[in-house]
């Protein structure tokens, strides 16, 4: 049986990987090395030159340089990540915010329009507000209750239409669970596309992690993910990733090599490791993420639950978003407490094993206060008008027994 008619969990255990080039070694050793020595002056020569995209190599592989262009352990990882999502290639970075800022720099020029969902991570904004702005690209968000025609209409006010250069949106939203319609992304994106430039859509899939959501099967050029989150998944290390087209990759890594924003050896080592169990530590969250916001929905002192079990009933318009791009609820909830910033706080103060913490997609259940924690940084007319208000916690549901779970949560909110 070939690898393509495998699942991706079972060529998670070998993928793209030679034991007869290791030693024999069942599993990729690290090759923790900065710069790889060449056979002849001609392969170097021939490696520098395709790695710099000059032509007269099509057709050769390029061979080991130097561990900021490739790596053993970057390039087995690449390999098996971009299977999860169905995507041609895919570049592995130093964080998710690398694979971000580095993808959309590799595509935005000054002059040009950004379009992006509301709301997105803290620092994604930041990034965009600040970095973009100075940069000279122009930012127009737009809200997950907005319909194809409202962002048109959006896009046509601003006069930005015709400078339109990428959509970029995170779905479900941070923290809010709001849903995105990718294929409605993509179809703006083809209105405003033309024969000589295509408006790309940049999807953040790093809520619900390679399992439960393929952007690039409705439409999406770009996924993007914190490897730190489920990929990862055991809260140890900072990666990113980005997967797409061969050609998209190709410039997104022209790029990274530029900026220096590579993974590192020792990373993408762990990466593969964790990939091995990625889609059994998703599936027990996901499985508890279930009992605790069924625990949590019918509690006196909850006022909201935010979680995509329950879009019927706090979205009714993104139900059919939801049956159509979306194979889980996931393990991603929020909830507002009734009162403010004291409530959440004391509930968040009183929590024995969830851990206070930002981050997500970890083994471990981690509870945060966003308004002033992950999206500190945005201003707070903005995050209340969005629903982000000081009474909402956010939490990451981890592989514990659930009862065990419940039973924090029930004790945390009885300090209330």
């Amino acid at each position: 049986m070939s690898n393509i008619q495998s699942a991706p969990e079972t060529l998670m255990m070998g993928y793209g990987y030679k034991p007869e080039l290791s030693e024999g070694a069942v599993k990729c050793p690290i090759f923790q090395t900065s710069t790889f020595v060449f056979k002849t002056a001609e392969d170097g020569k021939a490696f520098f030159e395709m790695a710099h995209g000059k032509p007269g190599h099509e057709g050769q592989e390029m061979g080991l340089i130097y561990s900021r262009i490739n790596n053993p352990d970057m390039e087995i990882l690449e390999e098996r990540l971009k299977l999860w999502d169905g995507g041609e290639a895919a570049a592995a970075f130093s964080s998710g915010m690398s694979a971000i800022a580095t993808s959309l720099v590799s595509f935005l020029k000054p002059g040009d329009v950004l379009l992006f969902s509301n709301p997105i991570y803290g620092g994604t904004h930041k990034f965009i507000h600040l970095m973009l702005h100075n940069w000279g690209v122009t930012s127009i968000g737009f809200n997950a209750s907005d319909s194809k025609e409202d962002i048109i209409k959006l896009l046509e006010a601003n006069n930005a239409g015709g400078k339109l250069s990428m959509i970029y949106a995170e779905t479900p939203a941070n923290p809010t669970n709001d849903l995105i319609d990718i294929e409605m992304c993509s179809e703006i994106a083809a209105l405003y596309s033309t024969p000589g430039k295509k408006v790309l859509v940049a999807i953040d899939n790093t809520y619900m992690g390679p399992l439960w959501q393929h952007p690039l099967k409705h439409g999406a050029d770009i996924v993007l993910y914190s490897a730190t989150k489920y990929i990862g998944g055991h809260s140890d290390l900072i990666a990113g990733a980005a997967i797409g087209s061969k050609e998209i990759i190709k410039a997104i890594k022209k790029s990274r090599t530029v900026f220096g924003t590579i993974i590192d050896p020792h990373t993408s080592w762990l990466l593969m490791r964790s990939l091995e169990t990625l889609k059994i530590r998703m599936e027990a969250a996901a499985a508890n993420a279930e009992k605790v916001a069924a625990y949590l929905l019918q509690h006196p002192k909850i006022e909201k639950v935010y979680y995509l079990g329950y879009t019927k009933k706090n979205n009714p318009g993104q139900v059919a978003i939801l049956e159509k791009q979306y194979l889980s609820n996931g393990a991603m909830l929020s909830f507002d407490v009734k009162g403010g910033e004291k409530e959440a706080f004391t509930f968040l103060n009183n929590l024995k094993h969830i851990k206070l913490a930002v981050s997500l997609g970890g083994t471990e259940s981690l509870a945060e206060h966003p308004f002033s924690m992950t999206h500190a940084d945005e201003p707070d007319e903005e995050k209340n008008r969005l629903g982000l208000t000081q009474k909402m916690v956010r939490l990451s549901v981890g592989i514990e027994n659930p009862d065990d779970l419940v039973r924090d949560i029930e004790q945390a909110l009885e300090a209330i």
